[in-house]
């Protein structure tokens, strides 16, 4: 049996793991953290920690993971880039898997976007959508995000400087280069990613919904699972799914 300790248990992905990992009788929750609670009281007795937090309370989740060595599976999103390199190039001394989104269905289209960037070349232009509930704190969603990097690797462009996040106004016509970001928020979407590559006289577009947020709670607890004994470092759901 695998003990866990969930960070952010009152959260809406907090919850979807606690129901997913009572359904199966080889986990143990150890700990339910949430603000204002001791993290650090739980982790003696955890095999492995997963993260749904808040952006700001990350370097510290990861700093106690690393004082007692215990692996994490961080799934918070909405860091900002300086954050993001600074987790990305830190030397840590436990195993940590890292993705902006833990569903299957969207690590397979994480690499279905790669390779058809790859295959269809620089004719087409680049659209990323994403839509979620209106309670969501960050756009665009890391997934998008991810998706847009994605796309902007194959064609050895930095993101930073291609990405066009909404157009309003007069805005010229649409360059080769750019990579367009546009957030979508209402009702309860749990998520939405749609990749759209268009070209004169034909359209390509991969798409991934999803309907229940165990999807993505199913997937953190695969991840959980996979990293506990593996060497220090940072790994992605790519590699927990012998994607990369």
């Amino acid at each position: 049996m695998t003990r866990i300790s969930i960070v952010g248990a009152k959260g809406r992905m907090g919850q979807a793991l606690l129901n997913c990992a009572a359904r199966q009788s080889d986990w143990q929750v150890v700990g339910q953290i949430d603000l204002g609670d001791d993290l650090e009281a739980v982790l003696g007795s955890s095999d492995v920690v997963i993260d749904f937090s808040l952006p700001e309370a990350t370097l510290g989740v990861m700093g106690l993971c690393a004082q007692q060595r215990k692996p994490l599976v961080l799934g918070t999103t909405g860091h900002h880039a300086e954050l993001r390199t600074q987790l990305a190039n830190g030397s840590w001394p436990i195993p940590i898997v890292w993705a902006a989104n833990y569903s299957t269905g969207v690590n397979t289209l994480f690499w279905l976007t790669g390779k058809a960037a790859e295959i269809l070349g620089p004719d087409f232009d680049l659209e990323v959508v994403e839509m979620h509930h209106r309670h969501k704190q960050d756009a665009p969603s890391g997934t998008a995000t991810t998706l847009a990097e994605i796309l902007a690797r194959a064609r050895q462009q930095h993101l930073s400087e291609v990405a066009r996040h909404g157009r309003v106004g007069i805005t010229g016509a649409r360059t080769r280069a750019e990579i367009g970001l546009h957030a979508l928020r209402g009702g309860d979407v749990v998520g939405d990613h749609t990749v759209i590559f268009a070209a004169t006289g034909e359209r390509l577009e991969l798409t991934h919904k999803a309907s229940s947020r165990e999807t993505f709670a199913q997937g953190a607890l695969r991840a959980a699972r996979w990293v506990v004994g593996k060497p220090p470092g940072i790994y992605s759901m790519q590699d927990v799914l012998g994607l990369a």
